[in-house]
This record gives structure tokens, sequence and C-alpha cells, in this order.
């Protein structure tokens, strides 16, 4: 009996033997090919590290410009506000405790020494700056009227009468009692900004009244406290309408009491560039 050999092959299976060897062939030369040329390789590489630069760099400067700066007071930046413009919580501290005490930066130069953000980062930020109308102003009333307050050459602007305010070129019969009422609501000026803040009196005539009238004794006044006040007795407050009021109430529900005078500037309507003035006669 005829034995079979078991290394005969049909046609099939002999072609898919050869397209086996082929494909190992094949490989074995673009093995060496590539091991001989290693730059034509790096050279794939880099073009792909070249144009995912391309792409990052395009990414970020989409990211950079969605993030755009609106003007702000640097008295009521907030955490969030100070890391996202590049602050330190050093930097920040330093304002916040400097806020604590009452007092308020003018300029940017007196945001830095007060921060002590670098020259680098003021530059950044500082044209973003906005301070209210006032800051300026008393500034200059400020180096006018540098002889001390006596009765002399400055009278007390809460007690001054209708007749003496009326003195002042620009203030006629109508704004001198409107300044007397807005007092009397206030309970007393405590700073002298305050008299910006009566309806109708325009900043020039503010500067000519604060050059003979000025804040010699601060009033004591009853604070409302802005964690147990209602609508109705915060809008006795005569910077507070009743729908700030409202307001005020409402955010303090939904958020918890608040933790800091400045975290009124969250609230919808909230008159910010007056909040130094408001806070003076608000408590927690």
């Amino acid at each position: 009996m005829k034995r079979q050999s078991h290394f005969r092959f049909n046609k099939q299976e002999r072609s898919g033997i050869f397209f086996l060897l082929l494909i190992v062939v094949l490989f074995q030369v673009g093995y060496y090919y590539l091991k001989a040329n290693p730059s034509s390789l790096d050279s794939d590489f880099a073009l792909n590290a070249q144009e995912q630069s391309r792409i990052d760099s395009l990414k970020i400067h989409q990211l950079e410009s969605s993030k755009k700066v609106y003007p702000f007071n640097p008295n009521y930046i907030t955490d969030y506000k100070g890391y996202s413009l590049g602050m330190s919580l050093a930097e920040l501290d330093r304002l916040f405790s400097f806020r604590e005490q009452g007092k308020f930066v003018n300029s940017a130069k007196e945001f830095q020494t007060v921060t002590e953000v670098s020259d680098s980062l003021l530059n950044q930020i500082s044209p973003y700056f906005k301070f209210p109308e006032w800051a300026g102003k008393n500034q200059k009333v400020k180096k006018t009227t540098s002889q001390p307050a006596t009765e002399t050459n400055i009278k007390d602007l809460n007690t001054a009468t209708v007749e003496e305010l009326r003195q002042v070129y620009g203030i006629g019969a109508t704004l001198s009692e409107r300044i007397i009422k807005f007092r009397d609501r206030l309970g007393g000026f405590l700073v002298n900004e305050q008299l910006y803040d009566v309806y109708g009196l325009e900043p020039n005539v503010v500067d000519k009244a604060l050059l003979k009238f000025q804040v010699v004794e601060i009033p004591v006044v009853a604070k409302i406290n802005v964690n147990t006040a209602n609508a109705k007795e915060l809008s006795r407050l005569v910077y507070i309408n009743s729908l700030l009021a409202s307001n005020i109430v409402e955010y303090r529900d939904k958020n918890g009491l608040f933790a800091s005078l400045q975290e009124l500037s969250q609230v919808d309507g909230f008159p910010t560039e007056k909040l130094d003035r408001i806070a003076l006669y608000l408590s927690l």
C-alpha cells in the first residue's frame, strides 16, 4: 500500500503559504529600512509635533479671548476674581485686611502699595480698574484743603444750615434744602464723599462746597444688620430702595447669611460703586 506524503499541498494551500512568506519578507525589509534610516521616522513625528503645537496655540488663544475682563472696582475683588487675575493668596489677604479697616484704595499705585503685586501684574490688570468718580475728586479736595478743619476755615457739614449752604456758588434754595433732607435721612454725614450722592448736585459744586464744609464731628448712627433686617427695615436707608431691599433679602434666603459686607456686591442691582459708603450704615 502506497503511503501519502504529509508535505503535499493543494493549489490553494500553496498560494496561502506564498503570501504568508511574502508578508514576512516585507515586514523584514521595512524593519531594516527604518533601522537604517531613523531620520524619516523622526521627521514624521516632528511634523506631528509641529501641527500639535499649532493646535495647542489656537486653543490657548481661543481660551484667552473668551476670558474677557470687564472694568471693575479693585476694592471689591473676590477670591475667585483675584485668582483669575493672577493674584496670590497673600496679595488678596493684604487687600482684604486693608478693607476690613474701612479703608479703600483710590488708585492703581495705592492698590500696589497695599497688595504688593508685581509691576508686571499691575500693568496687566490696572487698565481695567474703575474707581468711583468721587475718588479722584476727593484727593483733589484734600490737597486744596490741607489746613486742619477748624471753626475759622471749615464748618461742620453736619451742622450747616440752609442759609450757610446757599453761600456756595451753585447751591440755591432747592439744593440746600435737599442736602439737609438727605443728611437727616442718613442720620448725618459720616464721610465727605457722601455729598456727591445728593441728587442734582453737580460734582464741581460739591468740590466748592467741600472747601467750606466737611465732616468735622462724626455722628453716631444706628447700623442696620443685613443678616437680620427685613426688606422694610433695609429700605429705610436712603441708599437702598424697596426693590434693592427685596433683592438683598432674597439673596440672603437663597445663599445664607452674609459672610462680609463685600458680598452685597453679588446682589442683583446693588450699586457696587457706593458700597463703601453704604457699608458705613450696615453691620453683620
